[in-house]
This record gives structure tokens, C-alpha cells and sequence, in this order.
């Protein structure tokens, strides 16, 4: 099993040196470091373990100016070597750091009280008891503490061997999600191109795989690996990994990207979390708070929204937030985040991403938090149903189901598959999943909608299917609305004609005041059969508004008792019937006529015998050429077709 070791303490306790003493690597690489004698970014080492396996040793900076460096190496460690100088003993980056190490959920530490050459018996003892008073209703308190001095070598045999000791006690299983790695050092090697260092969170990664830089969507082949300055042919989850990527040639990686595999895709602009506040944010944390939000190797600025009905979270209390971030990082469900203040000064807190991709929420929204508790169970069916429920998608995509889980596709599938609040939908060969309450909420929608259509709108037949799409409360693609509507329609839920929905139930009926214009209209066409009025003089003789006059046309056309022969211009259709059989007789004779001749042949005005011939035109009767009409074929559209 592979396993990280990370240092934690105040500068210049030691830290360096007891990774030293117990590797013979010197962690500090840059020169600044060499010069001053404190370790300013990450150093890098790795210890030989009985086994014949090594654990990975990352080694962070104690200065107070340098706390993001230690947090961009912090996470992903499985025992922290927490070190506590004994003529100092206790100093302010000693309580930040066990803050920081406590809230990134490390479960094991050594505590290595340094320098113990310099002070007598009493003073270890004294620094053992700030120790205890430190961890105090932590997950480090009770952890052993070992005396130790990298100038005579007291204690090292036994820090060794309690390294062993405790990290036989890890018992970890692998993470079930795709390949994940922070990235803390990023640099061009000449000659090979991007070079990537980090921690593994999960899964694994082969020479040939193609991965994703996120954010920034880059794609690279991996050229070569190496774990501890070794090749290797693949690398995984809580090993150090160094990757050569092959890919874009101006290629912009750097620390607080992750290299990831290329099916996880979706970065965060904002995420829902639980927080925990610790004792040294003194004032508490506000509604709204401008913060710092360290996740993984990632700095970001955000705004801080207390979610529920408190607009403070007093020191040592705990509540869910939402985080919107300046920037946007890949975080994933169950990942740790610090937060510290906006000038960089001190840890707030942290806690757990709870959900990655939240809408916004509204103050007093209706059992958020109990909605929020639920998503921090590891119940993956209820974690199922309580995301797609979530979701503003009716149909999530089974890319956000995986990555919301942080588990592979087809483990996805299986526990979709086992989830009986879940419905499965086929969409033209693909399978997509919503929850049954959100198909019968849907299903509640839809014949809402189209009995309110019907009540405002009597005589039109139906709803256009997009205008119903619109008005449904979840986001739904065009193909997968195509596909739940013939759903619906098999229930019987609706009817479909064309693209116009309608209720079963639903008839166009005219009333005794719609009858009455109607006879009117048809007294106003068949007045002058091939000169008729048009809509707006039809308006203005009947005395009704246009929006009713536009209705009652179009059940009239669709009964076919008018034609509609151009935009506004209707005919009566028994006219128009008259003037097909008059223009197939004449071009059956003649072969072809033109504009000026029809309307010699009608005794009618240009304007209504254009409208007619490009009429006839697009019903498939006649055809244009030139200045001429001729039938389309001989056996065109003969008397009486349109009826």
C-alpha cells in the first residue's frame, strides 16, 4: 500500500533536519533555502520501509509567510511527523499548522519534540503537556510524543519505529474515483516538454493515457512516469508521481491544476460544504465574509454564504455553506478545503465539499440543511436520487452522476441500476435517468400547463411543444423532450399532433358569440369570392380584437372552410376550388400562362392573382418558369383536391 508523510510545525523546529536524519534527504532545494536556512516551498524525499515498499515524504515550510506553500502540500497525508522544538515549545504556526492538519482529516501523527539535547527532563515534560492541551478534542490527541535531536541522534530509532507502527495502522482501501493529482510543482525540462509533480488523490495513471488539465480543459499524453525518482509504467492513488506530458506546445500548467483523466471534465465556480470553525478565528465567521479557500494544491479567493438561519458561526461551531469562488477549481464530494481570512493572515477553518455544483439558494429555502445533511451519507442510491433531485437537469448526464460520486461510469450504472427510485429513459440509443417523483412532477407539469392553454386559449387546437418545453421546471434537452412526450403519449397522458400538444380530453368548440363572427367572416369573404378583404379590414367590419378574430380564423381554416392563400388574405374555400378548376382547364388547354394573363382570366386585380399563383406554387400545382406558370405535372392537383 502506498502511503504520504508530511511534516507540520512552527519554523525552525526542525522539521528539515529530522527528514534528514531519517532519509538522508536534504528536502531544501533552492538556493534562497540553502542561504537563509529555512525551507520556503515543498521539499520532497522518501523513506525505505521493511518491506521493501517506500512512503512518499512531503516536507512544507513553517513560516507564517510561506502557510500556502505548507497547504499545497498538506493534503492527501496519511501520518503527519508534527514537530515541537523544546526550548520554544508551542508557537503560533504550531497551532495553525494542527488546525490545518485537523481539518484536512489527518487521522495520525508523531509528535517529535525536538532539540532535545538543549533542554533538561522537565522541559520535554512541559512541552509534552502544551502538546496535549494543543490536541485537545482533535482527531491527533492521545498521539505519541518521542524526544528527539538531529545533533546526537536521541530518538530517531524510535520516531523510525513508530513511523512503521503507525503506518500499518492506515488499513486504507483504494478510492473508487478517476485519477486525480494535485499539481505542486509544474516546469518545461528541455527536450521532453511539461513536467507535473504531485500527490495522487485516486485512481491510477499509465505512460500512453491521454489526461485533462482542469481548470483550463488542456488535453496531454502521458510520456513517462516516475515515483521517487524511478520510471515506472503506472503510478496511482497516495504515491509521490511525476508526470512528462506530451501535448500542447505553449502548454500553461502550474501548481493548483490537476491532472486528471479525461472523463472528468466539470470545475466548480461555487460549491455547498460543511464548516467547521476553529478556536483562532477569534471573531467567528460572517455571512458574506470574503475569504481564502485552499482545496487540493488550489488558492482561490471567495465570498462565504452561511446557509440556514445563523449569519454567524461562532469559534468551535460547525454549519453548512455555500462558497462562490473568484476562480473556478476542480473539487469533487468529501474534498477538504481550509479556509483563512482575506489578508492571509490566519486560519478560519475548513470542512468538507458537500456538493460541487449547487444552484444558488435563497434565504429560509425549505429543509436545505436537513437536504444538505443527506448528501453527506455514504449511501450511494440515496446519494442518487438526492443529486438528480438536486439537479436543475430533468435527465442529469451520466458524466455529472459519476463525477458528483467520484466514482467510475460503470460503477455508476450499476448503482443507478439498483436504486429504485430511478428511472431509466432511452434516448435514440442512449440511456439517461431521472428519479420517478421528478417524472410524476413532470408528468403534473405538463397537464397543468396544457389545461391553463386551453382555459386562455378555447379554439386553439393545442400548445407548440417548444412553448411547452419552455414552461417545464426543469432543464430538458429538445431530443429527450421528443422522447418523454411519446412517453406521454403512450399513458395517454396527451395527444400529439404534429408538433402541437393537447390533452386527450381536449375539443375546439365554438361558442354561440364565435359562431356568430364566423358566419360574419364567411359573409365578408363571399362577398367579393375573388377579391376578399383581408384580416385587418375583416377585424375592423366584425368589431372584435385581433387576437380573437385570429383564432376563430384558424378553426376555420382547420374545419377547411377558408383557405389561407397569403399572411392575412384568406378565401373562401369553395373559391378557391373555383379558381383551380378554372386554372387547370385553361394551362390543360394552353400549356402555360402568365401573371397578366391569369388576371385577364379571373377579371381580378394583380395584388390577389400574385397571391394566388405563388399560392398554387407551393400547394404543388403549378410551377414557375419565367414569366410563366405551368402544371407542375400532368396530373397535378386536379379539381376538387382541396377538400
Amino acid at each position: 500500500m502506498p502511503y504520504i508523510i508530511g511534516t507540520a510545525g512552527h519554523i525552525d523546529h526542525g522539521k528539515t533536519s529530522l527528514i534528514k536524519a531519517l532519509t538522508g534527504e536534504d528536502t531544501d532545494r533552492l538556493k534562497e533555502e540553502k542561504e537563509r536556512g529555512i525551507s520556503i516551498d515543498l521539499g520532497f524525499a522518501h523513506l525505505d520501509l521493511p518491506d521493501g515498499s517506500q512512503a512518499g515524504i512531503v516536507d512544507v515550510p513553517g513560516h507564517e509567510r510561506f502557510i500556502r506553500n505548507m497547504l499545497a502540500g498538506a493534503h492527501g497525508i496519511d501520518l503527519v511527523l508534527f514537530t515541537v522544538a523544546a526550548d520554544d515549545g508551542v508557537m503560533p504556526q504550531t497551532e495553525e499548522h494542527l488546525d490545518i492538519v485537523h481539518l484536512l482529516g489527518v487521522r495520525r501523527a508523531i509528535f517529535v519534540i525536538t532539540k532535545a539535547d538543549l533542554v533538561p527532563p522537565s522541559r520535554i515534560r512541559d512541552v509534552e503537556e502544551e502538546i496535549g492541551i494543543l490536541t485537545f478534542g482533535t482527531a491527533l490527541e492521545d498521539s505519541p510524543m518521542i524526544p528527539f535531536s538531529a545533533v546526537t541522534g536521541q530518538g530517531l530509532d524510535e520516531v523510525r519505529e513508530e513511523i512503521i507502527r503507525r503506518l500499518q495502522q492506515v488499513g486504507r482501501t483504494a478510492p473508487k474515483g478517476y485519477f486525480r493529482l494535485p499539481v505542486d510543482r509544474a516546469f518545461i525540462l528541455q527536450g521532453h516538454g511539461v513536467v507535473v509533480t504531485g500527490t495522487a488523490q485516486s485512481g491510477e495513471v499509465k505512460a500512453g493515457d491521454h489526461v485533462r488539465a482542469l481548470p483550463g480543459n488542456q488535453t496531454f499524453r502521458v510520456r513517462s512516469i516516475q515515483v521517487h525518482n524511478r520510471a515506472v509504467e503506472a503510478a496511482g492513488w497516495g504515491q509521490r508521481v511525476a508526470l512528462n506530458l506530451a501535448g500542447l506546445e505553449k502548454a500553461s500548467v502550474e501548481r493548483g491544476h490537476v491532472i486528471c483523466q479525461e472523463k472528468l471534465t466539470r470545475t466548480s465556480e461555487r460549491f455547498d460544504a460543511r464548516l467547521e470553525v476553529r478556536p483562532a478565528a477569534a471573531k467567528g465567521v460572517k455571512n458574506h465574509q470574503r475569504v481564502r479557500i485552499h482545496l487540493g494544491t488550489a488558492e482561490r479567493l471567495g465570498k462565504l454564504v452561511l446557509l440556514g438561519s445563523k449569519d454567524k458561526l461562532e469559534p468551535k461551531e460547525s454549519g453548512f455553506c455555500q462558497i462562490a469562488l473568484s476562480e473556478p477549481l476542480l473539487a469533487l464530494r468529501g474534498d477538504r478545503f481550509i479556509v483563512r481570512d482575506e489578508t492571509a493572515r490566519r486560519t478560519l477553518g475548513g470542512g468538507t465539499v458537500v456538493h460541487p455544483w449547487p444552484g444558488k439558494h435563497k434565504r429560509g429555502e425549505a429543509d436545505l440543511e436537513a437536504r444538505l445533511q443527506s448528501l453527506l451519507s455514504d449511501d450511494t442510491p440515496k446519494l442518487i436520487e438526492r443529486f438528480m433531485e438536486e439537479s436543475d437537469e430533468f435527465a442529469p448526464a451520466i458524466e455529472e452522476i459519476y463525477q458528483f460520486l467520484n466514482v467510475r461510469e460503470e460503477e455508476a450504472r450499476d448503482c443507478i441500476g439498483r436504486t429504485p427510485s430511478v428511472m431509466a429513459i432511452s434516448a435514440e440509443g442512449e440511456k439517461l435517468y431521472t428519479t420517478k417523483n421528478k417524472w410524476r412532477r413532470l408528468q403534473d407539469r405538463v397537464s397543468g400547463a396544457l389545461a391553463e392553454h386551453h382555459a386562455a386559449h378555447p379554439l386553439v387546437p393545442g400548445m407548440d411543444m417548444e412553448e411547452l418545453r419552455a414552461r417545464l421546471p426543469y432543464t430538458i434537452g429538445a431530443r429527450l423532450f421528443r422522447v418523454v412526450v411519446e412517453l406521454l403519449e403512450k399513458e395517454k397522458s396527451l395527444k400529439r399532433e404534429g408538433n402541437i400538444l393537447s390533452l386527450p380530453g381536449h375539443r375546439v368548440r365554438l361558442g354561440a358569440d364565435e359562431q356568430s363572427v364566423t358566419e360574419k367572416i364567411k359573409r365578408l369573404l363571399g362577398a367579393d369570392p375573388l377579391a376578399p378583404p383581408d384580416l385587418r379590414q375583416v377585424e375592423k367590419e366584425v368589431g372584435s380584437d385581433r387576437s380573437k378574430i385570429t383564432e376563430i380564423v384558424r378553426v376555420m381554416e382547420r374545419e377547411k372552410a377558408i383557405v389561407r392563400v397569403a399572411t392575412d388574405l384568406y378565401y373562401l374555400s369553395d373559391s378557391v376550388d373555383k379558381v383551380r378548376t378554372l386554372l387547370y382547364r385553361y394551362l390543360s388547354e394552353n400549356g402555360e400562362i402568365t401573371a397578366a394573363g391569369f388576371r385577364d382570366l379571373l377579371g381580378s386585380s394583380r395584388k390577389y392573382t400574385i397571391a394566388l399563383l405563388e399560392y398554387f406554387d407551393r400547394e404543388g400545382i403549378t410551377v414557375r418558369v419565367g414569366d410563366s406558370r405551368r402544371l407542375k405535372s400532368p396530373s397535378a392537383a386536379r379539381p376538387g383536391s382541396s377538400r
